[in-house]
């Protein structure tokens, strides 16, 4: 948790080595997450890995009481399976209701949970700057109230949620109109056929191809809307730690931005939407490698 963190604030230590791509050129490659966990547990020890648990577990567990109350609160009403080409408005407008629901429950849990979620970003960034401003969630909420007021508590808060709501709504009708549309119910393959024709007639299984498609649709669809709305989250972490007296939110490592739109215009101006969502094979930036390799 702390190395992927210290990543996206762009804290790099430890110089880049000579590799080679896929083309087999030589490039400049930045420590990857196993090379940068040894070298925190080599300055800090293997507590040090573990910076900023105790505020994210407890984020992690208001954000789940949250959901499940909100869910009690306002249950979904449930309607039929619908799978035929024949109802598709009926489809597209449960994947509607069902997708506004959820938005509406991970909103509500993200601005309950967001408060300690600060602290716990602040608790792991200290690393950079060896501070103890923050050491402990008590003391850090008291720090917190004082120097920035209530406010304090909710930076970063707009790019989790809006990363949140597209992530949601292109998941889910990407998938319902890839299910819908590219997968045919029709389709059995001659394993399954085989399979199915030794089981008795009696048996209440159900099972098809299309079904297996679609129960991993939706999967594959999160892997990839996570990549792409992967800056919003980048964005909001770094707001949580801007300007709040640390090292890593201060100049050299980051302007002090006056919102999240001016962050969002730094990074990308740098080319660094995507900074630290590759943990393993880490390209180092074009000013590192402006020297000659050889």
């Amino acid at each position: 948790m702390l190395t992927g963190f210290v990543l996206q604030v762009g804290h790099e230590p430890l110089p880049p080595t000579v590799g080679r791509n896929v083309l087999g050129r030589k490039v400049l490659y930045l420590p990857g997450f196993f090379t940068y966990a040894r070298h925190i547990v080599k300055v800090d020890g293997k507590r040090g890995l573990f910076r900023g648990l105790t505020p994210r577990l407890i984020s992690s567990t208001l954000s789940t009481i949250t959901r499940g109350s909100v869910k009690k609160a306002f249950p979904l009403e449930d309607m039929e399976h619908v799978s035929n080409k024949d109802d598709v408005k009926t489809s597209l407008r449960k994947v509607v209701k069902e997708t506004s629901h959820e938005m509406m429950m991970q909103c509500v849990s993200r601005v309950v949970s967001h408060p300690l979620h600060v602290i716990s970003m602040r608790c792991m960034v200290q690393f950079v700057g060896r501070e103890v401003k923050y050491s402990g969630v008590f003391r850090a909420i008291g720090r917190i109230f004082k120097e920035e007021g209530i406010l304090g508590f909710f930076v970063g808060l707009v790019p989790h949620i809006l990363g949140d709501v597209i992530f949601l709504w292109c998941c889910n009708l990407l998938a319902h109109f890839i299910n819908t549309y590219a997968v045919d119910d029709n389709v059995s393959g001659t394993a399954q056929q085989r399979v199915w024709e030794s089981v008795p007639s009696t048996s209440s299984c159900k099972f098809s191809q299309a079904s297996v498609i679609r129960s991993y649709t939706k999967f594959v669809m999160g892997i990839a809307m996570s990549m792409l709305t992967y800056p919003f989250l980048l964005v909001g972490d770094l707001m949580a730690v801007n300007n709040c007296g640390l090292r890593a939110g201060l100049p050299p490592y980051a302007p002090a931005f006056t919102s999240w739109i001016h962050c969002w215009r730094y990074l990308s101006s740098q080319g660094q939407l995507f900074r630290g969502s590759s943990l393993l094979f880490r390209r180092a930036p074009m000013q590192a490698a402006c020297f000659p390799i050889d």
